[in-house]
């Protein structure tokens, strides 16, 4: 999983975190399968979700604050 490699984390730690941001409805976690590839697992942003806008707002206060 590329994303395991651009966060530098373990397969099992982000799995956990994925996990847990699709039960709060923060992400949206879709698999679809293509030929060449095998089974491609998507993650998407949820932004209707006001958790997912709350979080947004907070990382840009903390990233504006250096």
């Amino acid at each position: 999983m590329q994303l395991v490699s651009k966060v530098n984390s373990t397969y099992n730690e982000l799995n956990r975190n994925v996990m847990l941001l699709e039960k709060e409805g923060i992400i949206i976690n879709e698999f679809r399968v293509k030929v060449r590839h095998g089974k491609i697992r998507i993650i998407r942003l949820n932004k209707d979700n006001p958790k997912t806008k709350i979080l947004l707002a907070t990382l840009q206060t903390l990233d504006a604050n250096p």
